[in-house]
C-alpha cells in the first residue's frame, strides 16, 4: 500500500483493499509540506497522458532549478499509473489515474517561494 493508495483500492499487497478505519486516508504530501519553512517549492503531477507529462517536466526542472540555486527544499508528489500492482492493463490504470486519483489529488503547485 502506498501512501496514495484509494480507500478500497486493492493491490497485490493490499489485496483487502485500503480500509480507512484501519489503515487511515490517502496522504496529500505535496499539501503537507508547503506548510513546511524550508519548503521552497512543492507540486503534484500526474504522468497518465502527454499534457500531464509536459506539466510534469516544467515542475521538475523548477524543482532542480531551485535546489542548485539553494532556494530550499523542493518537493513533487508524482502521481503515476502502477499496472502489475493494480492487476490492470496500462491504459486502464493510466484512466484510473485521471478518474480517481486526480479529482482526489488535485494537481499543482502548493507552494512556490519565487511567486510570493
Amino acid at each position: 500500500m502506498a501512501p496514495t493508495t484509494m480507500p478500497g483500492q486493492k493491490t497485490s499487497t493490499s489485496p483487502y483493499g485500503r480500509d480507512v478505519a484501519n489503515d487511515g486516508r490517502p496522504f496529500k504530501m505535496a499539501e503537507l509540506l508547503s506548510n513546511l519553512d524550508g519548503v521552497a517549492y512543492s507540486a503534484r503531477i500526474a504522468v497518465n497522458n502527454p499534457k500531464n507529462v509536459l506539466q510534469a517536466k516544467k515542475a521538475v526542472k523548477t524543482a532542480f532549478q531551485y535546489q542548485v540555486e539553494g532556494k530550499g527544499f523542493a518537493f513533487i508528489e508524482a502521481l503515476a499509473a502502477c499496472p502489475t500492482n493494480w492487476g490492470m492493463n496500462p491504459l486502464a490504470a493510466n484512466e484510473r489515474v485521471g478518474s480517481e486519483m486526480i479529482p482526489y489529488f488535485p494537481l499543482g503547485v502548493f507552494k512556490n517561494t519565487a511567486e510570493q
